[in-house]
């Protein structure tokens, strides 16, 4: 029985691993499928929570570039960055056919190529787990100005009890993406100098979780 759960995991881990990267291309259309096409309404969730802003916002795993779009729309100057040349490539695509500004760093995370203090805010929408790796956590914190904000949309849940969405929620349970946050959350974001709280924002369907981490003023 282990080795047939040790099996599947190695398994749903590759299967993520060709999603963000060979097979990159299907991630908007995968994205749809398993939100009932909320995907969207659930990565603009995290706007609402930036705070004033005189510095540009920084995207972490920007994907595709659906977020960099949203916030070239509201007129907010942003920088993304992604470690997947395939998502890289994406979305540099759809950014020029946009003709929005092509902004995108190839990194990671845990070593942010920036000075400190640069950022107003930093986003990430359903991001893998190394958003909230203490080194990650670390580097995001000396990266933004006092004040400001790490919005992070880790997950949302269907509200309704339909066929669809009862499927949905047994292949998210499946492939560990229900587990909820680690038990030592609070502590994580605290030793690298934040302020957590939590948000929910209401979609048609579902709702949306969001949390916000902000770095204090003095």
């Amino acid at each position: 029985m282990r080795a047939i759960k040790g099996a599947w995991w190695r398994l749903v881990k590759f299967g993520f691993r060709l999603l963000y990267n060979e097979l990159a291309f299907t991630y908007d259309a995968v994205s749809w499928a398993v939100s009932l096409g909320e995907w969207r309404t659930w990565q603009r969730a995290a706007l609402q929570f930036l705070p004033p802003l005189n510095a540009p916002v920084l995207e972490l795993a920007h994907g595709t570039g659906n977020l960099q779009l949203d916030l070239h729309a509201a007129g907010i100057p942003s920088l993304a960055l992604d470690l997947s040349p395939h998502m890289s490539r994406l979305a540099a695509r759809k950014l020029r056919r946009a003709n929005v500004p092509v902004r995108l760093v190839r990194a990671r995370a845990e070593q942010l190529p920036f000075r400190a203090d640069s950022f107003a805010a930093a986003i990430s929408t359903f991001p893998t787990a190394f958003i909230l790796a203490p080194s990650t956590l670390r580097e995001v914190q000396r990266v933004l100005q006092a004040g400001g904000r790490l919005i992070i949309v880790p997950n949302a849940v269907f509200t309704g009890k339909g066929a669809a969405q009862r499927g949905i929620e047994l292949a998210y349970r499946l492939t560990a993406q229900r587990g909820g946050a680690p038990l030592d959350v609070q502590a994580r974001f605290a030793e690298a100098g934040f302020q957590l709280s939590f948000a929910q924002v209401p979609a048609r369907r579902s709702v949306a979780q969001v949390l916000i981490a902000e770095k204090p003023l003095g």
